[in-house]
């Protein structure tokens, strides 16, 4: 059985951006706030550090049922046992990530294009991962941002959850979401906040108000 995932906002790790805080610091205010899904994604690290950060995160996520998605690395993500894996275009191809991580996991696909969508077994897959949407410096080998009229494009060419990533802050996500996103990732906007938990708090707060007038 797959775990309950809730889209609506998602921290994506940069230790780098955290202003000297620990990681899990960062994340424990982050989850505090509202955060529901944390994906570790982190491209300065040795194979050991992150199998440390994330058996960390797993062990403070666990408790709080909150999703842990690793970056790239299916051995990491089924050595910590997290509950699912998120890759690239140049990735592992998706079949095999399923094989890897199994019928539960939780899988998502980074797509920077209506082609990607299209291209994608989304049999094999559980959300899209829009990158990105605006221009952002903590991801550079991403194509020209998709922009709030790529978001709406892309919406109707899929059923499955569009999580939107890329210059997304509590002062643009509420059109994000109106574009078609289901969710927002964030990294600065979290990780480099003055209060990472008040940072959270604020993004929920708008995502909801989006949700409740959709609903």
């Amino acid at each position: 059985m797959k775990p309950y995932c809730d889209y609506g906002l998602t921290l994506v790790t940069d230790r780098e951006l955290c202003l000297g805080r620990s990681l899990t610091e960062v994340v424990d205010a982050a989850v505090r706030g509202g955060t529901g899904i944390v994906q570790l994604r982190e491209k300065s690290c040795d194979s050991r550090q992150f199998y440390e950060l994330a058996k960390a995160l797993r062990e403070l996520l666990r408790p709080r049922a909150i999703p842990l998605i690793i970056n790239d690395r299916a051995d990491i993500a089924l050595a910590v046992e997290a509950e699912g894996l998120h890759i690239g275009q140049s990735d592992l191809p998706l079949r095999a990530a399923r094989e890897i991580m199994g019928p539960n996991a939780i899988i998502g696909l980074s797509v920077e294009s209506e082609a990607d969508v299209r291209a994608a077994e989304a049999v094999a897959i559980d959300y899209f991962g829009l990158s990105p949407v605006f221009s952002t410096p903590t991801k550079t080998d991403t194509n020209t941002p998709l922009g709030l009229a790529g978001v709406g494009r892309i919406r109707p060419l899929t059923p499955l959850p569009l999580v939107a990533i890329g210059g997304i802050s509590a002062a643009n996500a509420a059109e994000v979401l109106a574009a078609g996103a289901d969710g927002v990732a964030v990294v600065s906007a979290i990780c480099s906040a003055p209060d990472p938990e008040q940072a959270a708090r604020s993004l929920k707060k708008t995502i909801d108000q989006v949700r409740n007038r959709r609903y």
